[in-house]
């Protein structure tokens, strides 16, 4: 049977080729640009071609020294907010379309796809950052996704706090939380873990980087404490932080009078979600009030 059949793409073996152009990366024989990285300035060696095809920041870079009058080509490009590490993580990827990826290099690669507008590396990150969830980098992770404004890692992050709260709260990553990441948490209905808790966790949040920054507790938990529910405390409860927050100044005053203020008046605005209880928060008898 003859005949001129369709066109079609036959893709062969995928792996040997991946191997094959990993040893490309960083190899001086035929490599036309140097990269200077780092803050001690390692000499890393690529391929323009390749790097152009494969990375438009690459690209513009390459152009743009191209277009200056008596440009030298054989000056290196000295990218000094990157360590050799992570700069080779993103070649591998450019190179072979994988990367290698561990619990200490996968938050740093994924700011540095973004960076260089890789968005499939940054999905790969993203999703190794999903699948390695734990009570010890479950904050790491939330940092990030703020930092890096990624929403679905975020909401993925978020969940496992949720449901995993009082654990992640006791970890070290919660006290290396900025006030940004602390928030998106701290506004979430669905913390299982009750207000008093929340309020010791905060405390001691902002003491530790009171110490570290040098900033009044005050100062520090500015922003975070707006998040705390305190009509969701008994008086007697209120009461006690009232007292503790004289001495430290934790939770501004104007916070604290509206609580009072809720309890006075058996009342509150539906729309207000500081009497809003949370998965976690313990039953009191004026919850009624603000159903």
């Amino acid at each position: 049977m003859s005949g001129n059949g369709s066109e079609t793409i036959m893709k062969g073996n995928i792996d040997p080729f991946a191997v094959d152009m990993k040893k490309m990366i960083n190899s001086k024989d035929m490599s036309d640009i140097k990269f200077l990285i780092g803050p001690n300035r390692k000499a890393i060696y690529g391929h323009r071609i390749l790097l152009s095809a494969r990375c438009d920041v690459f690209r513009a870079m390459f152009l743009d020294q191209a277009s200056q009058q008596n440009a030298d080509k054989e000056v290196p490009f000295v990218l000094s907010d990157i360590t050799p590490d992570i700069f080779l993580a993103v070649l591998e990827f450019i190179y072979t379309n994988c990367v290698t990826l561990n619990s200490k290099n996968a938050i740093d690669i994924l700011g540095s796809a973004i960076e260089f507008g890789l968005d499939e590396l940054r999905k790969l990150c993203s999703q190794y950052l999903v699948d390695n969830l734990g009570i010890n980098n479950a904050c790491d992770v939330m940092q990030a996704a703020v930092t890096f404004q990624q929403d679905d890692l975020r909401e993925k992050a978020l969940r496992f706090i949720q449901d995993n709260t009082t654990s992640v709260f006791r970890t070290k990553g919660f006290h290396e939380m900025t006030d940004d990441a602390m928030s998106v948490v701290l506004q979430s209905d669905h913390l299982n873990i009750d207000e008093m808790e929340i309020i010791d966790a905060v405390r001691e949040w902002a003491t530790v980087n009171s110490v570290v920054l040098g900033k009044p507790i005050s100062e520090i938990a500015k922003k975070v404490v707006e998040h705390i529910r305190l009509p969701l405390l008994s008086p007697d409860e209120l009461k006690e932080v009232d007292e503790e927050c004289q001495r430290d100044r934790l939770i501004a005053v104007d916070h604290i009078s509206y609580a009072w203020r809720c309890h006075a008046l058996k009342k509150s605005s539906p729309d207000n979600r500081l009497t809003w209880p949370r998965k976690g928060t313990k039953a009191r008898d004026h919850h009624k009030n603000f159903r």
